[in-house]
């Protein structure tokens, strides 16, 4: 049985066997999350992520953790919330879908997820909270037991009372509440 659990903290300490970093379509670090993993993962990251070519939004990418707990992270590109001609939810959510795919065809039991798009993206954090968590609920039925801990990291306490909120709320619609 996959266990989700929302979490505050750094997402480059997580012992985990994948991190996924919310990424820009360049892959070659930036602020954010995307700055913190770089600088945690060391140069070895950048010099991988240069021979990917990139990446488009709602696409994800798998590279060595390197100096990184876990030992993959996966890049992928959220969307910038009004600037993808009414695409943003369905891209959104493709994110989470690639990313978790990745994972299993790597043999990731573990991993942990940033809250995509919602910081310099701009997406609101409760519409992007109740997108993740579905797609994340879905992925688990369409392959249970392919990942067994899936964790979002969030960096403050209002990002977290979110994604606990949506959770809540998904929680009581599969018991039938």
């Amino acid at each position: 049985m996959t266990q989700i659990r929302i979490v505050r903290g750094d997402i480059t300490k997580r012992p985990v066997d994948a991190i996924v970093n919310a990424a820009n379509q360049t892959l070659l670090g930036g602020g954010g999350v995307d700055g913190a993993i770089h600088r945690a993962a060391g140069p070895e990251l950048l010099r991988e992520c240069r021979s990917l070519g990139g990446c488009r939004p709602g696409e994800a990418r798998i590279t060595g953790g390197y100096h990184l707990p876990a030992k993959h992270v996966i890049h992928t590109v959220g969307p910038v919330y009004g600037m993808e001609e009414g695409h943003e939810a369905e891209l959104l959510a493709a994110c989470y879908r690639h990313s978790l795919a990745l994972a299993a065809q790597h043999g990731c039991k573990s991993i942990a997820f940033p809250s995509i798009s919602t910081g310099a993206f701009g997406y609101p954090i409760e519409e992007a909270s109740r997108i993740a968590l579905r797609t994340i609920q879905e992925f688990i039925r369409e392959q249970p037991n392919a990942v067994t801990l899936i964790e979002i990291v969030t960096f403050s306490e209002r990002d977290q009372r979110a994604y606990q909120k949506a959770y809540g709320e998904f929680s009581g619609a599969a018991n039938g509440a």
